[in-house]
């Protein structure tokens, strides 16, 4: 019996250092050879780190959320034999760049792009099973009487740990109402059907919800922000929208976003303070000529931001299509780093949570950043008369080392003049 020492290997860009973001193993766990022990993350991939050798796990280097130096010790395994010359484990599949820090969660509904997450080794697939049948009206049996209940009323109870026997019904069937009364008499809780007091829950910050937390930390540290908001209205513009959709053909559907993009790419090069980068370390302002457009977006680990290259380049239609595109590239997992990193200005939307307003945190190295409100109906004066108009907040915040306030306010005035005019805003 002897010990290999599986030892960290240098996973690329010159780290010093990678994240514990999950461990597959346990101490006193039976490994075979290329079985995964761990996911390691640095600042732009995470890594599955695989066993070269087969036997038993005898230590581990940390706990996750700890870094762990490249180089170092990261497993202890036990093998039968005489232990191979300790060699770098493999560096395996690169599950997935993450951006740096962006704001505010994305997207309409139809165009949130679903985070990459690295996925455990699939379980064996389970037998078969026999279609489960339809369940009876007749749920229990207390005191040695049927309990009649719906099913909805019996997984209610079930959730809330009731024994429905134990409830009285003035029926012959016990309804929510019943379930409510029972919960009020016995000091329970009726605030929602099949909610129950959640006990607290401990949650370790680490891997992607804790580079977010640390870019949201070093932007607001770093960063003078002031936020503008301006008030749009998007009457024209939705029923613009409408109509192409309509007459879309093979095209994908039109949402807001693709006439917001197109909008900033016809604004920007008059206001070009804007779509720019500051090195504040180095102290360098660089003024982009093309628009790499970051969409910030929500997903179930937290918020990445997908880069629209060249925008200024593309029609609303080619615009939908890169936004489809992006998003299929990020659900299956296949979206490069050049896709995940690389923006100039963010743009973040809830689509149609988005609120009346927002107060946006800067992508750094970036200088601004537009969040989409939702839009609203509103009653509005037109000419003297009273108008039912469609109105839509964006709200822009910027760093007030590179960008005036003036700067903000005009830059938001022409981009109103397209939005607001969607023959221009798609004239060539």
């Amino acid at each position: 019996m002897s010990v290999y020492q599986f030892k960290l290997p240098d996973i690329g860009e010159g780290i010093a250092e990678a994240e514990i973001v999950a461990w597959h193993v346990k101490v006193g766990d039976t490994v075979e050879e290329d079985q995964q022990l761990a996911d390691m993350m640095t600042d732009k991939a995470t890594v599955e780190m695989e066993s070269p050798v087969a036997g038993v796990v005898k230590s581990l280097a940390g706990e996750v959320g700890d870094q762990i130096a490249i180089g170092s010790v990261l497993v202890e395994i036990e093998t039968s034999g005489d232990a191979p010359a300790a060699a770098p484990a493999r560096e395996e599949k690169v599950e997935q760049p993450l951006a740096d820090g962006a704001e505010a969660p994305t997207a309409e509904q139809e165009e949130a792009i679903p985070v990459m997450a690295v996925e455990p080794e699939p379980a064996p697939a389970p037998a078969p099973k026999a279609a489960p049948k339809p369940e009876p009206e007749v749920t229990a049996v207390a005191h040695g009487a049927k309990v009649l209940a719906s099913p909805a009323v019996r997984q209610r109870a079930r959730d809330l740990g009731i024994d429905l026997g134990q409830v009285k019904t003035a029926s012959d069937r016990i309804r929510h109402a019943d379930l409510d009364a029972y919960l009020l008499y016995n000091g329970g809780s009726v605030s929602g059907r099949g909610a129950a007091t959640r006990g607290d829950e401990t949650i370790k910050v680490v891997g992607l919800r804790r580079k977010i937390a640390e870019n949201m930390q070093e932007a607001k540290r770093r960063i003078p922000h002031f936020t503008l908001v301006e008030e749009f209205d998007v009457t024209d513009l939705e029923e613009t929208r409408a109509m192409m959709n309509r007459d879309r053909g093979d095209n994908p559907k039109l949402t807001v976003l693709p006439f917001l993009i197109a909008a900033m790419a016809k604004a920007l090069p008059e206001w070009p303070m804007l779509n720019a980068t500051f090195d504040d370390d180095a102290g360098v302002i660089t003024r982009h000529g093309a628009l790499n457009l970051g969409m910030a977006t929500q997903t179930p680990n937290g918020l990445m931001v997908a880069v629209i290259r060249d925008a200024q380049n593309k029609s609303v239609w080619q615009l939908a299509r890169e936004i489809l595109r992006l998003a299929d590239a990020a659900r299956t997992g296949k979206a490069t780093r050049e896709e995940l990193s690389g923006s100039s200005i963010t743009l973040s939307s809830l689509g149609p949570m988005g609120g009346v307003t927002s107060t946006p945190v800067i992508n750094r190295p970036e200088v601004a950043i537009i969040a989409v409100n939702k839009v609203r109906e509103m009653p509005v004066i037109v000419d003297g008369e009273l108008e039912a108009r469609k109105l839509m907040n964006l709200s822009l915040s910027c760093d007030h080392r590179v960008v005036d306030g003036w700067d903000a306010a005009s830059f938001m005035q022409t981009l109103k003049g397209y939005i607001e005019n969607p023959i221009r805003l798609l004239s060539a």
